[in-house]
């Protein structure tokens, strides 16, 4: 290994095979369905994988289970392996489509049925489940599993060159119907589907199964380990069924590990694409969805997904993670990345009278413990504009924030004290005049006098007009999967889960980048959005200064 790293179940098995000589290299894959965009659980599953193979000098391969030609699209495929970089998941040359073994899985399919270990079924996808029998009774032998090899063999060739209709005919490993593990009760191996594929076109009129694709892909590629989650534990002896039974290149093993389950989110690619074709969300790459897409878009980094990945932990068991570690490992990442730049999301004017008409400027540093980072000029006019929450007509004792009479120290430049509040013929507060201390200029004053409150400011004639977009949670549960009777987890969204706010930003932040972190001081961490446009600058929070979410919760 390159480096330490915390043991795991796993890695202990991979440590015994190195010991005893079984492997000269370990060679680990990411094996997705091209048929939605990734999502946080998939994540963890590359971190497992990919990590894996780096920390013991291996390969890394990146394979499509492009077996399922209706829900494929080559938009997924782009979408994924941008993902995968993104994440620093790096295949190299390792690139591979289950696709490209459709020919030989053929071929073994045609071993399988002249050894008598597969046959034609007729039976009715209805039919078939009722011949599989139940967890507790064994199940009946079709009434076509004494079709002789010569008679399946043909029947199979008609079934790849088009000759039957969908469902009519299906192609099944004869294995045990009264096995106790129900997968190796005949499983299906191919199944006529009709459909143009995203990379072959019309040249199948068959497509062989997952489980029949996945080991022998594994084995054609000379994976060590098939690191898969737990709900493929018990596909595992289907899994190494065929690896006995087929005169494969490598025998792989399979392992199984716990998925990454967290508060709040749904993993399942259906619900996702339920979302999105309902439209309940603007999009995969919506910055409330779970998807790696929807994560970048928030702001999330790769750093700070592979930290909480690794805090979650490789296990036997499934368990649920706490959505507030996830933010907390993005607020510890983008603590140090993050540039600071002043916006003020709900704007009040302060009219300071006694300021000078002309603009002067104040050196603000784009990282406070980080001087080789520089600074930038910040704008202070003779109006500004100070959060509406920075003010309180009548203040407790321990607000120390401006109010009537009170003095507060303006972020960089100066102090400022309140001398008049203006309000409109309903009361509401919609100017405030202060004064300020040209002694004050910097920050401090020559005779050293302190201030217990620093706000932050915006000029109101020298900024950027921008919005800033707030989430929460796209679910108001905890598992949104928990649903009364005749509710389905739609009914568990959360309506207030965005929020956009017109707001103001000191000018620096026109010069903002997709995808560079910046700290709204005070306020959050923030990402200027894809979409946005010099004519519109939107910024999504990615998460805030604190742990709000679980203090609203009461935990």
């Amino acid at each position: 290994m390159t480096e330490e790293k915390p043991s795991n179940f796993i890695r202990d098995f991979i440590d015994e095979e190195l010991a005893a000589g079984k492997h000269s290299q370990i060679v680990t894959r990411f094996p997705p369905e091209p048929n939605g965009y990734l999502h946080i659980g998939h994540a963890f599953a590359i971190g497992v994988s990919y990590g894996i193979a780096k920390d013991y000098n291996g390969k890394f391969h990146l394979r499509f289970d492009d077996t399922n030609p209706e829900k494929e699209e080559t938009e997924y495929v782009e979408a994924i392996k941008e993902d995968l970089l993104w994440l620093g998941a790096d295949w190299g040359e390792n690139l591979f489509f289950a696709s490209d073994y459709f020919q030989q899985l053929f071929d073994w399919a045609i071993l399988l049925i002249e050894e008598g270990k597969a046959y034609v079924d007729d039976l009715t996808p209805s039919q078939m489940r009722e011949y599989r029998g139940s967890l507790t009774e064994p199940g009946q032998d079709s009434p076509y599993r004494t079709r002789t090899p010569e008679e399946n063999l043909a029947l199979f060739k008609d079934m790849a060159a088009g000759k039957f209709q969908e469902g009519e005919k299906v192609l099944r490993a004869k294995i045990d119907m009264a096995h106790p593990n129900m997968n190796m009760r005949d499983p299906v191996l191919y199944r006529i589907l009709k459909a143009d594929h995203h990379r072959t076109g019309d040249k199948w009129k068959i497509y062989p199964s997952y489980d029949f694709t996945h080991g022998q892909s594994d084995a054609i590629e000379g994976i060590t380990h098939s690191l898969c989650s737990l709900e493929f534990e018990y596909h595992r002896p289907l899994y190494n069924w065929f690896i006995e039974n087929l005169p494969v290149p490598h025998k792989p093993r399979q392992i199984e590990f716990a998925r990454l389950n967290v508060e709040y989110i749904v993993t399942s690619k259906r619900k996702l694409l339920q979302l999105v074709n309902e439209k309940h969300v603007h999009g995969w790459d919506d910055p409330r969805m779970p998807t790696i897409a929807g994560l970048r878009r928030r702001g999330y980094t790769p750093d700070a997904l592979k930290e909480f990945c690794e805090r979650a932990g490789v296990a036997k068991r499934e368990r649920v993670n706490e959505y507030a570690l996830l933010e907390y490992c993005l607020r510890q990442d983008l603590e140090g990345k993050a540039i600071r730049r002043m916006a003020v999301l709900d704007p009040l004017k302060v009219v300071i009278t006694n300021f000078p008409e002309e603009t002067e400027f104040y050196e603000g540093p784009n990282h406070p413990a980080d001087e080789d980072r520089g600074s930038r000029k910040v704008p202070l006019t003779r109006e500004i504009y100070i959060e509406r929450d920075d003010f309180m007509e009548d203040p407790p004792r321990k607000f120390f924030r401006l109010g009537p009479g009170r003095e507060v120290r303006l972020r960089y430049a100066c102090y400022i004290t309140c001398t008049d509040v203006i309000k409109n013929d309903a009361g509401e507060i919609i100017e405030l005049h202060a004064t300020f201390d040209p002694e004050s200029r910097g920050g401090s004053t020559p005779d050293g006098r302190k201030v217990k409150g620093t706000i932050h400011w915006v000029s109101a004639t020298e900024n950027v007009e921008l919005e800033a977009r707030h989430y929460e949670q796209l679910f108001t549960k905890t598992d949104p999967n928990e649903v009364e009777e005749g509710q389905t987890f739609l009914d568990n969204l959360n309506p207030n889960s965005e929020t956009i706010l017109k707001c103001y930003g000191e000018p620096e932040l026109a010069n903002a980048v997709v995808g560079e972190p910046i700290q709204f001081e005070r306020k959050g961490y923030y990402v200027l959005d894809s979409d946005s446009s010099p004519t519109q600058l939107s910024f999504n929070r990615s998460v805030g200064l604190r742990d709000s979410w679980n203090k609203k919760q009461g935990k």
